[in-house]
């Protein structure tokens, strides 16, 4: 039959050759058929699509490098964490279960009474030496982190050393916050013998069981601490806006006292707050401008993800801070480069990183937020120890409403750990310096992973970053894992805890989670 010549009302008529039942039936089911056959591979196609969409892969005998990267924290003087507080016992406990090492100790300006250890300017009769609020928190840090390497930073100096022309009126009340306590750009010695004395006496006090006064009076504490980490000054960029040079002669001048009082003590230097320009990490780490004899053992500097604009959401949090965070780790390569040709030898901490959202009141934190800052700070952590930094601190153990709540790892009002505490706690117990790290790709952008060879076995760190549930794909030996997790549904539960019937793990939106592979 010539169809063509039929022209279209060939396809309705019946053929004059066979079968003489219409031609327009068969085709009507071929093509049933046919879009059956191409939903199912479209619709196959697309679950192929979607499982490599999100698949991770890892490579267990490609090693790109062996982590020295310690996950811990830092711990800062306030009221609430004084023996009066409601959740001092629950703060300190907290602290002990962590294990941490390196944690980070400063007594801050904003408590003279608490920071400083001669608020007055002595005199060739007096002196005015208290150790009383000091003592009792510091007692209560090194009993918690003992058996752990510290950090200790009494970051306050005495106003008397400082030309200011009247007299600190610092409250009397020491839980009285007084945030104008660091007045003054120049030190009134500029030989700087009044600063390094000051400290000498202070770690005297903390190490050796006493100090011999102004006046060569003996005062004895009873202290014998071990204190193998002091770090010098805290932000000088900040607090008393304090220049490279003015604060590399302020570190020789302190450490060349300290050194000779506990030699085997290893000192910390410059301690910037991240709006630091590069000329600060270029002058302090170049030897030539210290003394001879002065270690440069280490440098500290810090981070924090903040807002773009005053009246941002939560749902926004998600981009700015781990824009904010990608920034920054490329600052950190640059100092990386600066520390490496100038003082090769010198390690690096991070002792400060965390969000903050400028909230005042606390109650106005929704509970998502402390989830997603955690997860930014466990971000951090896996792209500084792909850059060999030795320390990463988060911040901070307890704020609480006018004390940067936004920072806190407690919840101020019931004593109980939040989602920043517990992942930091999942990365403790999970990861750390010797641990190997392997070749990890995942398909989906928006998940963040990298696997490890640990002593006990090998892991996958997850972070979902975005407010979404994501479905991943893992190597098929992770049928029957354990899954360790932080997420909304933890809160400030202890960490969450589940067995996968299979290779695919669904991860909540911010939640970071640990796969132990058998």
């Amino acid at each position: 039959m010539n169809f063509i010549a039929a022209g279209k009302k060939s396809l309705y008529t019946n053929c004059s050759i066979c079968c003489k039942k219409p031609v327009h039936k068969k085709l009507s089911q071929l093509s049933k058929q046919f879009l059956l056959t191409v939903i199912i591979i479209v619709l196959s196609l697309a679950n192929i699509l979607f499982a490599q969409e999100n698949k991770l892969t890892v490579d267990w005998n490609k090693i790109i490098m062996i982590s020295k990267t310690t996950p811990t924290l830092q711990v800062v003087e306030n009221p609430a964490v004084r023996p009066s507080s409601s959740i001092h016992a629950n703060t300190f406990q907290a602290l002990k279960n962590l294990g941490a090492d390196y944690v980070r100790y400063v007594p801050w300006c904003p408590y003279p009474k608490m920071a400083v250890a001669e608020l007055k300017r002595p005199t060739k009769t007096a002196n005015f030496w208290d150790f009383t609020y000091l003592d009792s928190t510091m007692e209560a840090f090194m009993n918690a982190t003992k058996g752990h390497r510290v950090m200790i930073n009494f970051s306050t100096t005495p106003s008397w050393l400082w030309k200011i022309n009247y007299d600190m009126p610092y409250p009397e009340n020491a839980y009285e916050v007084f945030w104008a306590y660091n007045d003054g750009t120049e030190l009134r010695d500029t030989t700087m013998k009044e600063l390094a004395n000051y400290y000498a006496r202070l770690f005297s006090w903390y190490t050796r069981g006493g100090f011999t006064d102004e006046l060569g009076k003996f005062h004895q504490s009873n202290h014998y601490y071990n204190i193998p980490y002091w770090e010098v000054l805290n932000e000088p960029d900040l607090e008393h806006n304090i220049s490279a040079e003015l604060y590399t002669k302020m570190y020789d001048a302190i450490v060349g006292k300290l050194k000779k009082i506990s030699p085997s003590t290893k000192f910390v230097g410059i301690s910037l707050a991240f709006n630091a320009r590069p000329e600060y990490f270029e002058y302090f780490l170049n030897p030539k401008n210290h003394k001879p004899g002065i270690p440069l053992d280490g440098i500290s500097y810090h981070f924090y993800g903040t807002k773009s604009y005053a009246e941002q959401s939560l749902d926004s949090y998600q981009y700015t801070f781990f824009d904010k965070s990608t920034a920054f780790l490329e600052k950190v390569k640059f100092i990386e480069s600066i520390r490496k040709r100038l003082s090769p030898k010198t390690f690096t901490t991070v002792n400060e990183i965390g969000t903050i959202i400028n909230s005042n009141l606390g109650d106005d934190i929704p509970a998502p937020y402390w989830n997603l800052s955690g997860a930014m700070f466990a971000h951090i952590y896996i792209e500084l120890t792909k850059l060999g930094i030795d320390i990463a601190g988060e911040s901070q153990l307890v704020g609480y409403p006018t004390q940067f709540p936004d920072v806190s790892m407690m919840n101020w009002q019931n004593g109980k750990p939040n989602a920043r505490y517990w992942i930091l706690k999942l990365l403790i117990d999970n990861f750390g310096p010797g641990d190997k790290l392997v070749s990890t790709e995942v398909k989906d952008a928006d998940i963040i992973s990298q696997a490890f060879v640990t002593s006990k076995g090998k892991k996958i760190l997850l972070i979902n970053p975005r407010n979404k549930e994501i479905t991943i794909n893992l190597p098929a030996e992770a049928k029957d894992a354990r899954v360790y997790f932080v997420d909304m549904s933890t809160g400030d539960n202890p960490i969450g805890q589940m067995q996968l019937n299979d290779s695919a793990v669904v991860l909540k939106p911010y939640a970071v989670a640990v796969v132990q592979l058998k």
